[in-house]
């Protein structure tokens, strides 16, 4: 044996992401396969974010602003929220490792919605607190169910709205309910990856939520809409004292120079960036209208991807969209969720799915 690590590492479940068009390729032996897997935008950044990138990629020989205080400023400004009430990480993915590191102790339970984002129960595991899940009902939240497990030893409940991967979503209504009856001494992390994609009465919980409860907090990301997925910045607002908490667990300068510039020059092409967000919403409607009209029926998506819980058959109907150079994400035994791509690519997909039904 090599090492020794520790015991929790053995057993700790890997995240797995979505397969690339590349390996599919390779894989099957195919060309011009497609990747719909990963929840990406289709486009590369606008051309004000992509000028950002090549200024800031001049000066990779000098660190970056440990604590991105530019891009926390501009966020504020951008949320009308007071500057130390905002946090940047590594993609909200990164924020959520921290909130673990910060408020979980071994022993200590994390609460949250299962099936929903899956690095939930792999951070969680890796402080050695314990996994306690409650049950989708119909691809969606029992916020009931969720407020009956939280004890005195819930540390954290992690919240993804939309959820990742069956696209319902939480109102604020639903969020100020819940938070009512949710002890001040456990966090409650709202997930919000896919927030642009909402519909503007869902609510904005920065704006509905957070002025009201102290130990919630919103995390996004610049991955999804932005179209930053390969640069990792995302953002954590919340009480300032708890952002003071989460800023002694970062990584030194864990979001780089080329990814504060980015995101920077992405808050400031706002509504370009909105357009493309209107697009992919517009063809959301359109491929979800496609596939109930082909008899399918899955729970209303409010993110960029539609959930098809197809159950036994999805690894069958997963590979046999793959083979066909359709690149899908299956959750084995439960569904597929699939990204809104292009205009071109949702075509084909409906079509390939068709065929393989």
């Amino acid at each position: 044996m090599t090492g020794r690590p520790r015991a929790t590492i053995d057993g700790l479940p890997a995240y797995r992401p979505g397969k690339d068009a590349a390996q599919a390729e390779r894989e099957h032996g195919i060309a011009d396969a497609i990747k719909l897997a990963s929840n990406e935008t289709p486009w590369p950044p606008v051309p004000a974010v992509a000028a950002a990138i090549a200024e800031a990629a001049t000066g990779i020989n000098r660190y970056a602003d440990h604590r991105a205080s530019e891009l926390r400023a501009a966020l504020a400004g951008h949320l009308r929220v007071d500057p130390a009430a905002v946090t940047v990480g590594p993609g909200s993915a990164g924020l959520l490792q921290q909130l673990c590191l910060t408020y979980v102790d071994a022993g200590d339970e994390v609460v949250y919605p299962w099936r929903s984002f899956e690095v939930y129960p792999v951070y969680t595991q890796l402080v050695g607190g314990v996994s306690v899940t409650v049950p989708l009902v119909d691809g969606a939240f029992d916020l009931d169910a969720v407020v009956a497990v939280v004890t005195q030893k819930t540390k954290l409940v992690f919240l993804a709205s939309p959820n990742n991967p069956t696209g319902t979503v939480l109102t604020s209504d639903d969020l100020n309910g819940f938070m009512d009856r949710i002890d001040s001494t456990t966090i409650v992390a709202i997930d919000e990856a896919y927030r642009e994609f909402n519909d503007d009465a869902v609510g904005d919980p920065v704006r509905d939520v957070l002025p009201n409860h102290d130990n919630a907090v919103v995390l996004r990301t610049f991955s999804k809409a932005h179209g930053l997925a390969g640069l990792r910045v995302g953002y954590l607002i919340g009480d300032p004292r708890v952002v003071a908490a989460v800023d002694k667990t970062m990584v030194p300068f864990a979001v780089n120079a080329i990814a504060q510039a980015a995101a920077r020059a992405a808050i400031d092409a706002d509504e370009e960036i909105r357009d493309r967000v209107r697009f992919l919403r517009n063809e959301r409607e359109r491929v979800v209208a496609a596939l109930r009209a082909a008899g399918h029926t899955f729970p209303d998506p409010h993110a960029n991807f539609v959930w098809l819980p197809i159950g036994d058959h999805t690894d069958e109907v997963a590979l046999a969209l793959e083979q066909r150079g359709v690149v899908v994400r299956p959750f084995s035994g439960e569904g597929i969720r699939v990204t809104i791509g292009t205009e071109r690519e949702n075509d084909r997909f409906l079509a390939t799915l068709a065929a393989v039904i």
